[in-house]
């Protein structure tokens, strides 16, 4: 089964660019799909493969970080793809 999921890691520190930083690269060296934009990160790919990579960095940030939102919203179907036609 393909999911897409969009994550918005918001670390409630003066210094929080460089938690941000490193979140997102290590999703990059997963080999899934990444996408990025100024408000969010997308992750697309099977849902065991995602899901067992966000279990484990979204673990490792919350260890690390004393305050931290992080917002995720998960999509069944792959939307990678995606292009709006209006």
């Amino acid at each position: 089964m393909k999911i897409s999921v969009e994550l918005t890691l918001s670390p409630l520190q003066d210094d929080f660019e460089a938690p941000i930083i490193d979140f997102i690269k290590k999703l990059r060296d997963s080999g899934l799909a990444i996408l990025e934009n100024p408000l969010s990160t997308q992750v697309f790919g099977d849902y065991d493969k995602v899901m067992e990579l966000l279990n484990s960095e979204i673990k490792e940030s919350f260890e690390n970080l004393d305050h931290v939102v992080l917002t995720m919203k998960v999509v069944k179907s792959d939307r990678s793809e995606y292009e709006p036609h209006f």
